[in-house]
């Protein structure tokens, strides 16, 4: 619309507010309906949480496969980027198989901790 004067912008942009005003209001009676008939609306499905929880089972367990070198040199005072160093001087990949870095080593130590608690 390279010629529309500004009239004509102003009729456009109030058509596309009421188009949008349009489009809730059939959303609104949309999800009104499905509640109606007993479909459950948002909130995570069973998939998602089972998917959650093997994620989260898995971090567990890659937390734990570290935790031997992870919770003594943390309790010594060691600081996050030497446990990496020490970790990846070893040989020990993350569960991805990538190389340690001080946010991994958090996150682990996090996570043992959170489970002893």
């Amino acid at each position: 619309m390279p010629h529309a004067d500004k009239f004509q912008l102003h009729i456009y942009a109030a058509l596309a507010e009421q188009e949008r005003d349009f489009i809730s209001l059939r959303t609104k009676q949309a999800l009104a309906a499905a509640k109606a008939r007993g479909v459950q609306l948002g909130g995570l499905r069973d998939k998602t949480m089972k998917r959650n929880e093997a994620a989260k089972e898995a971090a567990d367990a890659a937390a734990d496969r570290v935790a031997s070198i992870v919770l003594p040199m943390r309790e010594s005072g060691a600081s996050y980027q030497k446990i990496a160093d020490a970790l990846n001087a070893a040989g020990v990949p993350t569960p991805r198989g990538k190389k340690w870095a001080a946010m991994s080593v958090k996150n682990a130590a996090d996570r043992l901790s959170a489970r002893a608690a």
